[in-house]
């Protein structure tokens, strides 16, 4: 009997690859995952979010499409689809030649993952990137999920998540944004 399996990839390796394509892709754990398209309301609600963000945080300070590498026993690297980053995350950022978030930089001081129609996309959202960005600092992550028409926002509290979770009209209580005035049925519509 011949068992053939796949080599794992070493972070070295998914920074120098390029298949050509537009194509959009994690390393989780060694393993290349090639992500969803996003639907055109998860690209809303992150541009959205974005907008908003740009009335209380330095413009320097946001990054959309920045990938970061996570904690973890194998090379994995996410794409949250928005980071605000603190000014020393600026300052490493400063000059890369790749818009990532490597181990030896500060963790960025939140991050918003918008959650993708399936299974899978809330798993990952959910679950492995939670315990990924508490592990690596994050000092708040959103979860915002059309699907079920929720925002989680989770406060990293001595190593672990404190969780807040808003629905229709509750106010989004931010501790790095407290002058953030948005509902969450106007995050999940987009400002719609």
């Amino acid at each position: 009997m011949t068992i053939t399996t796949t080599p794992l990839m070493t972070l070295e390796e998914f920074l120098d690859y390029d298949d050509g394509s537009e194509t959009r892709y994690e390393l989780v754990a060694g393993v290349l995952v090639e992500m969803p398209s996003e639907s055109d309301l998860n690209n809303l609600i992150a541009l959205f979010l974005l907008t908003q963000f740009l009335r209380l945080v330095p413009f320097q300070q946001i990054r959309h499409k920045t990938e970061i590498v996570v904690t973890g026993s194998r090379a994995t690297v996410r794409l949250p689809d928005l980071i605000v980053l603190t000014e020393a995350g600026v300052e490493a950022l400063h000059g890369a030649k790749r818009s990532l978030i490597t181990a030896d930089m500060p963790p960025p001081a939140l991050i918003v993952e918008v959650v993708s129609p399936g299974t899978k996309s809330q798993e990952r959202d959910y679950r492995y990137k939670r315990s990924e960005y508490a592990a690596r600092g994050v000092a708040e992550y959103w979860i915002v999920d059309p699907q079920q028409s929720l925002v989680t926002v989770l406060t990293l509290v001595a190593g672990f998540y404190e969780e807040a979770v808003f629905q229709g009209g509750d106010r989004l209580i931010s501790t790095l944004l407290p002058d953030l005035e948005l509902t969450a049925a106007q995050v999940l519509q987009a400002g719609i």
